[in-house]
């Protein structure tokens, strides 16, 4: 069973990508909100590439 400090290592940095991704959608037609898609998408994909690499290295 995941511990509750890595289910919230895991929930911060997924739930200010989504954030990030909400307000870059909103502002799509600006180049800050491409970027911050941008940052939101990596920030969600980072967090699940360093989880498999933890799994992987276990």
């Amino acid at each position: 069973m995941i511990s509750l400090s890595t289910f919230n290592y895991m929930l911060v940095p997924i739930l200010t990508g989504m954030i990030l991704l909400a307000i870059g959608f909103n502002f799509r037609d600006k180049n800050a909100g491409v970027f911050a898609m941008w940052i939101g998408m990596l920030t969600i994909l980072a967090t699940v590439v360093i989880k498999i690499l933890a799994k992987l290295n276990e």
